[in-house]
């Protein structure tokens, strides 16, 4: 409970009202039917109007205050609740934000999503239902258990009888119920994910006319959702009918056993009818109580999805000596002795004894076969992930060293996958620098080649994207995130096949603007062709997490056979065409 204070501190006046105000609720509640005994007692039984019209008048200013109470404490439930679950779920964002890409695949982004979501929106109804259960449940146990007993002892037995029973029912049904909400839960994420990797791909699944695949594979995780929520359900949809079967059948025997009473002259019509609603009343708060803590178990199955991603260990912060001022002034880069493997328990190293420097204003190309270990070479340098063994050094300090923001301000990408989001060209350009001028960024998206196809566009800088930038084509978005690259001026570009959707007399464009734009950039560029990276001051040929060549083109074409191999590939295939 410590925990969450936090979240209950700022809105503690609406906890506390919400409560106290559906208090008035329990008081109507446990008034009424004693007045309404009253009312038949004396008013019908001895026929006198005035008191009937009196009672009634009391009952009527009752009913007023129930309202005004209730509209207050569900209002205030629902402020509370809400502004509490708005709380968690930014803390649970934030600390998303702060993920490795190892621990965003250890959770995978559709449990995420679930989590930030679903999950958060169950502990909210539950707090919600809690608030305004709070007192109201146990004030109307309790007063109607004082007031029918105060009426007749006798018929108390019946409730005496029935209360256990119904106490090791509920107890049975929520036993059984967390874990079931537990994996209802996980399946939601299985969902979820499915549902996202669908949409996502959505033109891929076209392409390969694989509709039907997908399809067959959301009804297989979505029958296991329901197969699941039923389960889960079934606690739930058992409950109501035991408890109405339950106060059904002590209405009835009451009713019965009260009504000797009555014959015998030892109770009033008034006080059975009161009796009966107080016996309604007390089982209906059980059921209320009963109802709280089912939703409870499932929000407990929740807050401990929220609580794993909140109690996640970072594996990749600023380590304790970083030197918070150091900046990336020069862009040098050297890699000593690095050796990598994602999965630090087990599992072959990525990269291999890894030896190569950078210089400042350096053009460094990398080229290599699938799988080589490019990709995952240069996410070392911004420390997107850290070395198992060896060094990455940036001007001569370890990357472990900066503060991870100072680091990668330093560090442009521009990656394999292209990423753009929502919104206009100008507002995705502006990633890369949110202050900069309108000149600023023409003078980018000229560098990048992809000045006129923004001026073909009828809004130019204004035109909508879409999400993921779906309303350009594959080179179009490759220029643009070259430009959005660009605007951040950085010491280090890294750009990871960048290029690839762009035809080679607009990259050698984009190439001999970077002698210009960028000549003091270190620019490390990751290619499939060599024409790519055929005139870069330093290559880096790759093979299976090794280097196996290094040098200039002219070096490599007498050298390395891995790049003739490459080299005269390519060239066959050129003539050829």
């Amino acid at each position: 409970m410590k925990r969450y204070w936090k979240y209950i501190k700022p809105y503690l006046g609406s906890f506390i009202l919400a409560p106290l105000l559906m208090v008035t609720e329990v008081f109507g509640e446990v008034t009424l039917p004693k007045l309404m005994s009253l009312i038949i007692n004396h008013g019908v039984a001895e026929k006198n109007v005035s008191y009937i019209l009196s009672i009634g008048g009391v009952m009527a200013a009752v009913a007023v205050l129930m309202a005004v109470g209730g509209i207050g404490g569900a209002y205030f439930a629902a402020k509370a609740s809400i502004c509490f679950s708005t709380d968690l779920r930014k803390d649970v964002f934030d600390k998303v934000q702060e993920f490795s890409f190892k621990n965003i695949d250890d959770f995978s982004t559709g449990s995420l999503v679930t989590r930030l979501t679903n999950d958060i929106q169950q502990i909210q109804n539950v707090v919600m239902m809690s608030l305004r259960t709070l007192f109201r449940a146990p004030g109307m146990l309790i007063g109607g258990l004082i007031m029918a007993y105060l009426m007749n002892r006798q018929l108390m037995v019946i409730l005496l009888v029935v209360m256990p029973l119904l106490l090791l029912a509920i107890f049975l049904l929520l036993r059984t119920a967390f874990p079931k909400f537990m994996a209802m839960q996980k399946k939601i994420d299985r969902l979820n994910s499915s549902v996202q990797e669908a949409l996502t791909n959505v033109r891929v699944i076209k392409s390969f006319v694989r509709e039907e695949y997908e399809e067959e594979k959301f009804k297989a995780a979505n029958k296991d959702l329901k197969e699941g929520s039923l389960q889960a359900m079934r606690i739930v949809i058992a409950t109501m009918p035991v408890m109405m079967l339950a106060m059904n059948l002590t209405t009835l025997a009451v009713v019965w056993y009260g009504g000797n009473l009555i014959i015998g002259g030892f109770m009033q019509v008034g006080d059975l009818t009161a009796f009966t609603t107080y016996i309604v009343q007390i089982l209906m708060s059980l059921m209320m109580v009963s109802m709280v803590f089912l939703q409870a178990s499932r929000a407990l199955a929740s807050l401990k999805r929220v609580r794993e991603v909140l109690d996640t260990k970072v594996d990749l912060t600023d380590d304790s000596g970083a030197r918070k001022d150091a900046l990336v002034e020069k862009g040098k880069v050297e890699f000593k002795n690095v050796s990598f493997q994602y999965n630090k328990n087990s599992g072959e190293m990525i990269l291999k004894s890894i030896d190569f420097t950078a210089f400042p204003g350096q053009t460094v190309g990398i080229i290599g076969a699938t799988g080589s270990g490019k990709t995952t070479l240069v996410q070392l340098i911004p420390r997107l992930y850290d070395v198992n063994r060896g060094q990455v050094l940036v001007d001569d300090i370890d990357v472990r060293d900066y503060s991870l923001k100072n680091l990668r301000e330093g560090v442009g990408m521009v990656l394999q996958k292209n990423v753009l989001f929502s919104g206009t060209i100008e507002e995705n350009l502006l990633w890369g620098d949110e202050n900069a001028s309108m000149e600023e960024i023409r003078e980018a998206v000229r560098s990048a080649q992809a000045d006129g196809f923004v001026a073909s566009f009828s809004h130019g800088y204004d035109t909508d994207l879409g999400q993921g930038g779906v309303n350009v084509s594959g080179g179009q978005k490759q220029r643009l995130c070259i430009a959005r690259a660009l605007l951040k001026k950085p010491k280090i570009l890294i750009l990871d096949d960048s290029t690839s959707a762009v035809d080679t007399a607009t990259e050698a464009k984009i190439r001999q603007c970077f002698q210009t734009t960028l000549k003091d950039t270190t620019k490390i560029i990751i290619a499939q062709r060599i024409s790519s990276v055929e005139s870069a001051d330093l290559i880096l040929v790759l093979d299976e997490g090794r280097i196996v060549g290094q040098g200039n083109h002219q070096q490599l074409i007498q050298s390395c056979r891995e790049y003739q191999e490459i080299y005269y590939s390519q060239r066959d295939k050129e003539v050829g065409a």
